[in-house]
């Protein structure tokens, strides 16, 4: 092992100290880890590793049945007994923000719908101070912009102002239907993931929009039998009216009935699954670009940094990492889940798909795709330089104008009341109504495009 592996630990009474050998560093006697630097040359250069103080976990899961596939629960268990996967309350961050988006979409709204990033103003109540929700780069502002433009940069403001739009109650009301929440605060700083849940939580929430919108639950058993080798539980509560035949007389296979809620309309989860690819694609998990094949996820990063996320899924496998300190307290400026926790997203994922080839996700019949303008949300003309295939509805196609959302949001209360402000480069944007509220069905039932 080099001097030049072990230099980092120059430490004396906590302090960094000046190392011009080895000897400075490690005296015989001195216990230690170490690692090989290339783990697939044990031959080769070693390193000198430590116990990190920083804790973490990953949970991956198949989509479709809610199976737990791996699960990893803290750096040793000798040294915590305790499961950052299931017992670990966190702050998800902006890794929640697909959730108050696809509430959104379910229930009107486009990718190409248009919000306002801006700085926003909230009036607490008496007695409060005023909140003023930034974006991580809280002097960028980029004025109008999609939907699918404000989950691949995590635009806070933007997500503010389309929870403003929305009204929380129907928020709350979708995470609750994805697992996410049990019993949420109708605050607006919600939408941003500041309420504490599970990582186990969120992953089974993005199961379901990786699998179309059917309702999942995550398990680690998928049967019990007792000791006569009939099954007395199983997870998969599918119904098969045809297994139990006694011989084959040319009928026909049996169908599984899947009877499973319908949580998400499949359109709407698909349409969510393209914008979260463009989280990969162009926002901010570029780093698992390199993996070259479809891969959709979203970043979490909280305040001061104190946690980092990263939900990503292909098509087959959905895998979640969250990393930070034990007691809550910052990383350091730059910790963010797309810099800390996607990498370590990206590495499980190579290894688990190495022997597998890319495959696309799978389009649920009658989604239109149309190439739109990736600044504006409308239909691209010849000569548009910056233009993406976008996904819409059957029932949906690009608008002829732009919708505002937040254009009189500058400054608002809790309620949602709002005073004017021009919106800036008015010129490229025409305004028009925005999308009519959801109407509620008395038995709060669940229709195609969400909540009637």
């Amino acid at each position: 092992m080099s001097f030049d592996e072990m230099k980092w630990a120059a430490l004396q009474h906590g302090k960094k100290i000046k190392a011009n050998s080895t000897a400075d560093i490690l005296k015989p006697g001195d216990v230690v880890y170490v690692a090989p630097k290339d783990p697939d040359n044990i031959q080769g250069a070693w390193q000198l590793m430590q116990i990190p103080k920083i804790g973490g976990g990953l949970v991956a899961m198949d989509p479709y049945t809610g199976r737990v596939l791996a699960v990893v629960g803290g750096f040793s268990f000798d040294v915590s007994q305790f499961d950052r996967v299931i017992q670990a309350k966190r702050q998800p961050g902006s890794s929640f923000k697909p959730f108050v988006y696809a509430a959104a979409i379910d229930n009107g709204y486009k990718p190409t719908s248009v919000i306002l990033d801006a700085p926003i103003e909230i009036d607490q109540g008496p007695g409060q101070d005023i909140w003023k929700p930034e974006n991580y780069d809280e002097k960028e502002v980029t004025g109008p912009e999609t939907l699918r433009f404000g989950i691949e940069h995590s635009r806070n403001q933007m997500t503010v102002r389309l929870a403003q739009d929305l009204g929380m109650p129907l928020i709350i009301e979708y995470a609750k239907r994805f697992g996410i929440y049990d019993d949420m605060l109708p605050v607006l700083s919600m939408s941003l993931g500041a309420g504490e849940t599970t990582l186990l939580r969120m992953a089974t929430g993005y199961c379901m929009l990786a699998n179309g919108g059917k309702e999942v639950k995550a398990t680690l058993i998928d049967r019990i039998q007792d000791r006569y080798g009939r099954t007395i539980w199983r997870h998969d509560e599918r119904q098969c009216m045809g297994c139990t035949a006694d011989h084959w007389a040319h009928q026909a296979e049996p169908e599984l009935i899947d009877d499973r809620r319908q949580i998400l309309d499949p359109h709407t989860a698909y349409q969510m699954t393209s914008i979260l690819e463009g989280v990969v694609q162009r926002g901010t998990g570029k780093v698992l670009r390199s993996l070259n094949r479809p891969v959709a996820g979203k970043t979490g990063t909280t305040n001061e940094e104190k946690d980092a996320w990263f939900l990503g899924y292909t098509p087959n496998l959905v895998v979640g990492v969250y990393i930070g300190y034990d007691t809550p307290k910052p990383m350091g400026r730059g910790g963010t889940g797309g810099m800390i926790a996607a990498p370590v997203v990206g590495e499980f994922l190579k290894d688990a798909l190495d022997k597998t080839p890319p495959e696309p996700f799978r389009v649920p019949p009658g989604i239109k795709f149309v190439r739109i303008d990736l600044k504006t949300g409308l239909r691209a003309t010849a000569d548009d330089p910056n233009t993406i295939i976008e996904a819409f509805k059957p029932n949906e196609d690009p608008d002829d104008g732009t919708s505002m959302i937040g254009f009189a949001n500058a400054t608002a209360d809790a309620s949602g009341a709002g005073a004017g402000m021009p919106p800036p480069n008015q010129d490229a944007y025409s305004r028009s109504a925005p999308p009519p509220p959801p109407q509620q069905r008395m038995d709060g039932g669940l229709a195609p495009n969400g909540l009637w």
